[in-house]
């Protein structure tokens, strides 16, 4: 793909700045302190999500794989980095049965692209708890959409001059990352309603005031919406299913997807960006990986050079997780 030289290419992060605007962003700070209480969960039949219904407290006991795990991934980042695959890497790893987790290079901001696309998705569905008919709502496309602007693009466009409802847009956006889906459902929902999502699961994006293009989140702050939905803790527990049933659809295949089994179920979102003239590229994969018997999320942020090499790496680092996991894990 030629590069254009005057702008940076605008990718759907861009639009963050429609509902930052004259709004005053707090920050909120998140613990990095593993947590003391224990999960209890139930299983309601559901096929994504384990509601949280308590915690106990007593002081989780890590797992001893985690260790060795962390190090692993670590040489991984480090080996790529010598040979100048990747230029930086952030990850996000929690066993989501009861809770051990470790972060490496925790606290790098990244520009979020289409990541963002989620907690969209999350706003409107919790509006629609209140008003299901929010969704049958038929929105008109009336403009074409320059869909160069995506280097991965979507696999299905939206047609002009045709109406769409809005739960069609919300599929289009999550499992195409069609931008064009995306500007639509900004468009027609109130921008406070989004940065509730935001403000309600205390993820600090007060980076985006000064430059909403920019690097504004963290590996770890992002990771909260996958596990807000896997808990069914912010969403009921229906439209929690719903989310990670359209998450469970996504059609890119080359992070990782790629490094675990085929038969292995993951509901995720990827994002990417690139600017200029530095020519930094930057892509993330972050998800819910259902091992059977052990549930896990891995959340991926990566800089490099190249887009490919940059999935290289996520697919690395998607399978060494896999394997060390799944060496312990219970099918039930």
């Amino acid at each position: 793909m030629s590069l254009p030289t005057k702008k940076i290419i605008i990718t759907s992060s861009v639009i963050l700045a429609s509902f930052i605007t004259g709004i005053i962003i707090s920050p909120y700070i998140l613990t990095s302190t593993p947590s003391l209480n224990k999960e209890i969960r139930k299983n309601f039949n559901y096929q994504f999500i384990n509601p949280l219904l308590e915690c106990e407290n007593s002081i989780i006991s890590q797992d001893s794989n985690l260790t060795s795990l962390k190090n692993s991934i670590q040489f991984i980042i480090n080996q790529e980095t010598d040979n100048n695959k990747i230029t930086f890497a952030s990850i996000y790893y929690r066993d989501l049965n009861n809770g051990p987790w470790f972060s490496i290079n925790a606290g790098e901001y990244f520009s979020p692209a289409s990541l963002i696309k989620v907690p969209v998705m999350i706003a409107y569905f919790k509006a629609a708890e209140d008003d299901p008919s929010i969704l049958a709502k038929k929105i008109t496309n009336s403009k074409t959409f320059d869909y160069s602007q995506q280097n991965i693009t979507p696999t299905q466009v939206l047609e002009i001059d045709k109406e769409y409802t809005i739960e069609d847009l919300i599929n289009r956006m999550i499992i195409y990352s069609d931008n064009a889906a995306y500007e639509l459902l900004l468009s027609n929902i109130d921008n406070i309603k989004i940065y509730n999502v935001y403000q309600d699961l205390d993820v600090d994006i007060s980076k985006a005031q000064n430059d909403p293009n920019g690097n504004i989140i963290t590996v770890k702050d992002y990771a909260s919406f996958f596990r807000i939905l896997f808990n069914a803790s912010y969403l009921n527990q229906d439209m929690s299913e719903k989310a990670l049933g359209l998450l469970s659809k996504s059609q890119y295949y080359k992070g990782l997807v790629a490094g675990v089994p085929e038969n292995i179920t993951i509901a995720h979102k990827f994002g990417e960006r690139q600017f200029l003239p530095s020519r930094e590229k930057q892509l993330h994969d972050c998800g819910i990986i259902y091992l059977p018997g052990k549930p896990y999320l891995l959340c991926v942020m990566s800089r490099a050079n190249d887009f490919n090499q940059a999935a290289g790496f996520i697919k690395q680092v998607s399978k060494v997780v896999y394997d060390e996991v799944s060496k312990n894990a219970n099918p039930q």
